[in-house]
This record gives C-alpha cells, structure tokens and sequence, in this order.
C-alpha cells in the first residue's frame, strides 16, 4: 500500500461570504485544510454561520471551528453589530462608480481581522499548520483599512516575533484582484458561490441595495454570468447586467 503524499496543513478564514469561499477553494485545493468561522454578533450571524458550514462541506474542509466573541457587539461603532446604526443603501455614486476615495462605510467593524486573524494563528500552532488563509481583498473592499497588503505585511512581522517558531504564513490570494476576477477564479475552481451569503442587512434573501450586495451584483455582471442566489424584489437582480 502507498503511504498517502503530505500535504501541509492551513487555516482558513472562512466567513460565508464570496471571497472567503474562492480563498477557502484554493486552500483546499493546495492544503489540508481546516476552517475556522467567527460569530460576532453581526446581523446576519446565523445566515452567515449557514453558508460558511454549508461552504466548509462542499470542499471536503477538514475541520470546522465555529468561534463566538460578544466583543465587538459590546464595543459598537458599526452598522453590523450595533442596532442603532442602520445598514444604508449603496449611494448612486457607489453604484455607478464603485469604490470611492477615502470612503470608510458604517459597516467597517474596527481592527476585526486583527482579532480573527489570531484566532486562526493559534489554531495553526496547535495543528502544526503553516499557512492562514483570509479572503481579503484590496480594491473591492468598501474602503476598509484591515484590507490593504500593509496589513497583512505588519501582522506577518507579529507572527514571527510572537509565535513559537515564526514560520507560519499569511496567506491572501484574492488581494489584488477585483470582484469580477474573484466570481472568475471561483468558476474556475470550483467554489460553491451558490451557497455563499454577502447580504449585510437580510437572513432570508439578500436585499440588492447595500454596499455588499451592490459589490457583488455588479462582480456577476462585470463577469458576464448570473448570481446563483436569490435577492429580494425590491432591491438588486441576480441577472448579469442589472445593476
């Protein structure tokens, strides 16, 4: 009998949503990999949790840690976690423009990946894993300053200063891709993208209108194929081009 080839281990950041899926993808296509999902209080905690369990099982993910901190819902400030702030509409800039200048939303939760970024950190020492994979993206990002590559550069340094042998790598392989290329990546790999979940305000269809969902309608139109989950009425459409 052949011994099985070694594959080395990693974790990845696996939220539910479209990018995290098309990074967990290429995890498992290259690693063994293991998934670790933060609940945090947010809106669409429970749909979230849904799509990243449903996600972690159509790529055969090793295993599923499933992690709760109040700490963000108790600190505040964004629209996610705090329920005296709303989740807005895209504007019509936003819409026709994308990404503007300088432009940090209310939906920005302050400094989050730093707190899931260690989590997984720790868990990979434990499972002798030499990459954390985290689905961030620099130019399609809202304007959130836990996405830019100085980011992931600085925690890099952290990691080999503060863990035991210093040789775990921070992985983000979409970072310097737009939404259209990741929906491409995503055909192309395989990733489940109809079962992910992107909506900031609604657990039950995606609502059309918020910076996320706009993001992605407008990914799924740029890439000339049809979102494959469903929105309400009222808001986007899941055909290519409707937005």
């Amino acid at each position: 009998m052949e011994t099985p080839a070694y594959r080395e281990r990693s974790v990845v950041c696996l939220s539910g949503g479209m990018d995290s899926c098309v990074t967990a993808a290429l995890a498992a296509r290259d690693t063994e990999a293991y998934a670790i999902h933060f609940g945090y209080g947010q809106r669409t905690e429970h749909r979230e949790l849904q799509a990243a369990r449903a996600v972690a099982s159509r790529l055969d993910i090793r295993e599923f840690l499933h992690l709760h901190t109040d700490v963000f819902r108790r600190i505040g400030g964004s629209a996610l976690t705090d329920s005296s702030i709303e989740v807005p509409d895209a504007s019509p800039e936003f819409r026709e423009r994308g990404i503007l200048d300088q432009h940090v939303p209310v939906t920005y939760v302050p400094f989050r990946n730093a707190h899931f970024l260690s989590a997984a950190v720790s868990w990979a020492e434990v499972l002798g894993a030499s990459r954390v994979y985290i689905g961030a993206v620099e130019q399609d990002s809202s304007g959130y300053p836990d996405c830019r590559p100085a980011y992931y550069e600085a925690f890099q340094q952290l990691i080999r200063t503060g863990t035991r042998d210093g040789n775990i790598q921070i992985v983000t392989p979409l970072i310097a891709l737009n939404k259209a290329q990741i929906v491409r990546l995503g055909l192309e790999c395989n990733a489940p993208l109809d079962v992910t979940w992107s909506c900031y305000r609604e657990e039950q269809q995606a609502c059309g209108a918020c910076e996320s969902c706009v993001l992605r309608l407008r990914a799924f139109a740029a890439a000339g194929v049809e979102d494959p989950i469903p929105y309400a009425a009222t808001g986007g459409t899941s055909k290519a081009g409707g937005i």
